[in-house]
């Protein structure tokens, strides 16, 4: 039943985001445009050009960032485990960074640049989070402790990339970290949806070791579930996918660390969850960019923006909640 209705969800705002603009549209008028049938070409243009590869691009992003969520708040087993409080949506912004100020590559090196800086961001927090003994592994508060740090350091050395970049790589690098869907083209979701079709068969397989490693490491050996493995294999899973996100739209905060966690209290479930999460995800950026598109029309605000303001007021209540 969830499925069923966030997918009608995501549809619903789907269409609204097709039809709201600057040139406003009538829901019939966007089904004629997507169907192609000549009777407007100016329709066409707004609808096909520009503002489906943007919707198409936020669903896909959400979806991404709500799995990566998902995978890594279940690895850590701690709700505050998500790519954006642990550092790795930062780092993958590092790498991209490092991309555009510094090396001074083109679009198609992004995606790549920022994969890079994600993955070696989850390498140095899981070394220092790791914790030796005969069953040795990384605790989900140390994961958290430990994230939080590396990634105030990404920050400050992001703002230093920035400030010391040339004017025109400045202006592309600040753009871009305030996370934005702006002159998204099909190019992007074609680059996107390639990556997150290579990595989905990987992370459904992987998901199914997911409820045995809630029961504990104890029990999940015994099962004979290799645990740290399967582990590392999820959170390279998950670095992929926030990175993937990232390179296309920049840092987004607030999608991972709240889709999965709505999806479960909807839901009721303590399980992987990761359709729902994905689902959820893709609901929540692309409501987010509407409201960023509208709330102040007609300057449109970046996606980032709306979705740190209300990341930030969730994190303030789940800690609330936490601490009771």
């Amino acid at each position: 039943m969830f499925a069923l209705v966030a997918t009608l969800v995501a549809a619903g705002l789907a269409v609204m985001a097709l039809t709201i603009g600057d040139y406003g549209l009538s829901p019939s008028q966007v089904l004629r445009a997507l169907a192609g049938d000549g009777s407007d070409p100016l329709a066409e243009f707004f609808v096909r050009e520009q503002r489906a590869p943007r919707v198409v691009c936020a669903l896909l992003v959400g979806a991404a960032l709500g799995v990566s969520g998902a995978i890594i708040q279940q690895v850590s087993d701690n709700p505050l485990g998500s790519p954006d409080i642990v550092g790795f949506t930062i780092g993958a912004a590092t790498g991209a960074l490092i991309q555009i100020t510094v090396l001074g590559g083109g679009p198609d090196a992004t995606a790549p640049a920022a994969l890079v800086g994600g993955l070696v961001t989850a390498a140095v927090v899981g070394a220092l989070a790791w914790q030796g003994g005969r069953h040795g592994g990384i605790p989900g508060v140390r994961l958290v402790l430990v994230g939080i740090g590396v990634a105030a350091v990404l920050q400050a050395v992001n703002t230093l990339l920035v400030v010391r970049a040339d004017l025109s790589a400045a202006q592309d690098a600040a753009h871009w970290l305030a996370g934005s869907f702006n002159a998204m083209t099909w190019q992007d979701v074609a680059r996107l949806g390639l990556v997150l079709a290579v990595v989905a068969p990987f992370t459904a397989a992987l998901a199914r070791t997911l409820p045995v490693l809630a029961l504990g490491d104890d029990a999940a050996r015994g099962i004979g579930v290799p645990v740290e493995s399967s582990r590392l294999a999820l959170v390279v899973c998950g670095v992929v996918l926030v990175a993937a996100a990232t390179a296309v739209a920049g840092p987004i905060a607030f999608i991972a660390l709240a889709a999965p966690q709505l999806a479960r209290r909807i839901t009721r479930t303590a399980g992987s969850g990761l359709a729902s999460a994905a689902l959820m995800g893709a609901a929540l950026t692309l409501a987010s960019d509407i409201v960023a598109q509208r709330l102040f029309a007609p300057t449109q605000l970046p996606v980032g923006v709306v979705s740190g303001s209300l990341g930030g007021l969730y994190l303030i209540w789940l800690l609330t909640r936490e601490k009771r």
